[in-house]
């Protein structure tokens, strides 16, 4: 049996036009239609500007209700899972924006046990994803999985600490992790530079994979290969953000005032903040696909894994407990013969005596 592909020509003279080139066109109105769900998880210790950070990128108010706790609730402090969902459109486009922030994490005396509420709450979200496609009603499945995963470092030390590597280790194969220094604006230049190069070096030296920026087009602009290229080498992103506006030679724009200066939010010369939105922004369909086609079938294959050793280990003790049964019978049946054995030869010993009985007489 051979197959006749043949081609037809989409223009010139007795073209026949199909319409397919539209196929784009309708994809995009109908995802612009249905809008986007993007899950965003923010991790790290108290005072490094995490939700600064998050209301200056979204230009919103996610975290006016926080509260600054005190040296004695810190102490015994656990971490807590905190989402945040916004509803952002922007020319038609809708985007439903959660925001999970951890307060809590690593504020202990003993932070032993500030990882493992992380690992719960992600796995959690793809355990009931999982559910909804195993599920009759899959025409609406709400995705709360987390797609990126900010975590903060520290800009006071010398690279990572113990507990950075152990978090980053547990989280890095079930989400996007991207590392950011927190409140950066307290090092010089010549101090971030040494500090992204030691966290990057210490990254590699550990085995932990963070969030890899997919490689240009060859068609792509120069412009935006550029852009991409400074994106990829800022990383770990160095941040001092705010959402207070100052004012800087006439001009009002969003930032810190010093006494001896002022730290511009959106200065590239000062903070790595514009790099880190174009990031999110250009490569937030990628974050969610990767979050799609890697770490959830990693963890959905896991499950599959589970549940079907979990069905062998059913078989098998539904097996052990069959063959104790046929054991057990064999066993009884055995008794019943040795039994009637035993009346077999008892009768025949009576039917010996009587006889000799009656020879004797």
């Amino acid at each position: 049996m051979s197959t006749d592909t043949r081609s037809v020509a989409s223009n010139g003279v007795g073209s026949h036009v199909l319409g397919f080139a539209n196929l784009p066109n309708q994809v995009h109105r109908k995802s612009v239609k249905k809008g986007f769900e993007f899950t965003l998880m923010v991790v790290g210790q108290s005072g490094l500007g995490k939700s600064t950070l998050i209301n200056g990128l979204f230009h919103s108010d996610l975290f006016k209700d926080r509260k600054i706790p005190n040296v004695r609730d810190l102490a015994h402090r656990t971490t807590q899972i905190c989402p945040v969902s916004v509803e952002i459109e922007e020319k038609g486009v809708k985007l439903k924006l959660t925001v999970v922030n951890t307060p809590g994490f690593g504020d202990a005396i003993d932070s032993s046990n500030c990882i493992a509420p992380l690992i719960d709450y992600i796995d959690e979200q793809y355990g009931r994803f999982l559910d909804y496609e195993n599920g009759l009603n899959r025409k609406h499945i709400s995705d709360t999985r987390v797609h990126c995963l900010f975590y903060f470092i520290s800009p006071i030390g010398y690279g990572l600490k113990p507990l950075d590597i152990q978090v980053m280790k547990a989280l890095h194969n079930k989400v996007n992790l991207i590392p950011i220094i927190g409140k950066a604006d307290a090092l010089t230049r010549r101090e971030v530079s040494e500090l992204k190069e030691r966290i990057m070096g210490e990254i590699r030296d550990h085995g932990i994979n963070i969030y890899s920026i997919p490689d240009c087009d060859s068609d792509e602009e120069e412009d935006y290969k550029e852009q991409i290229r400074s994106i990829r080498i800022a990383l770990p992103f160095a941040v001092s953000s705010s959402i207070q506006m100052v004012d800087v030679k006439g001009r009002k724009m969003k930032g810190r005032q010093y006494p001896w200066g002022t730290v511009e939010t959106e200065n590239s010369e000062h903070s790595d903040f514009v790099k880190l939105k174009s990031l999110l922004i250009t490569h937030m369909q990628d974050l969610r696909e990767v979050t799609h086609e890697v770490h959830y079938e990693n963890y959905r294959e896991m499950r599959l894994r589970e549940r079907s050793s979990s069905q062998v280990s059913a078989t098998d003790s539904c097996s052990s407990e069959e063959r104790e049964r046929q054991l057990k019978e064999k066993e009884e049946e055995l008794r019943r013969m040795q039994i009637q054995l035993q009346q077999l030869k008892s009768a025949m010993d009576q039917n010996l005596l009587e006889k000799k009985k009656e020879h004797e007489c």
